[in-house]
């Protein structure tokens, strides 16, 4: 699974990463009203790297979490989906909106092959100082480079440029970053 290679889900051992991190999830989710001081230590339990100042607010839900990398200073609002079945790294400073989706998570093409219930997964790449407005979905396979900007509502099915902006669906670079 974490090679990107088509793996099945029903697999005992992978049931049971999912059942552990459902079980954080539910702690997590219901430190809604604690100190960011408590999400913080919770977060540093279960995710696979999380950076000083870095602050996730709950409600959040994900696959794993142990495959989701944050760097310091992050702020993903509340609501964020992230289907981490391979890594997903998130740059310092970035700053993410409420009911953000990140995939990784993605299924074969080909019909027969769906029908047998195997996944794969491609990981999500959200360079430094990032700015995605709510609501986004980013794709699988997706890298998103430093100062980039990613619309509220925008499907993001590509790269993104270093200091790009994106809207729409499917996200188009609409220009540069800029502060006016």
């Amino acid at each position: 699974m974490l090679a990107g290679e088509l793996y099945d889900a029903t697999c005992p051992d992978i049931q049971a990463e999912l059942a552990a991190c459902a079980a954080w999830l539910a702690r997590y989710n219901a430190a809604l009203g604690a100190a960011s001081s408590v999400w913080a230590a919770l977060l540093r339990e279960r995710l696979g790297g999380v950076g000083e100042g870095a602050l996730l607010r709950p409600p959040f839900y994900c696959d794993y979490g142990s495959n989701i990398h944050v760097g310091k200073g992050v702020f993903i609002n509340y609501n964020c989906v992230i289907l981490d079945v391979v890594r997903v790294t998130i740059g310092d400073d970035t700053r993410i909106g409420p009911a953000v989706q990140i995939y990784t998570a993605d299924h074969p093409r080909d019909p027969a092959l769906r029908r047998s219930g195997l996944e794969s997964g491609i990981p999500v790449t959200i360079g430094n100082n990032v700015w995605i407005g709510g609501g986004a979905i980013i794709l699988p396979g997706v890298t998103i480079g430093d100062d980039a900007i990613v619309g509220a509502g925008s499907v993001v099915t590509r790269d993104v440029p270093a200091g790009a902006t994106v809207a729409g669906n499917p996200a188009r670079v609409v220009g540069p970053k800029t502060d006016g």
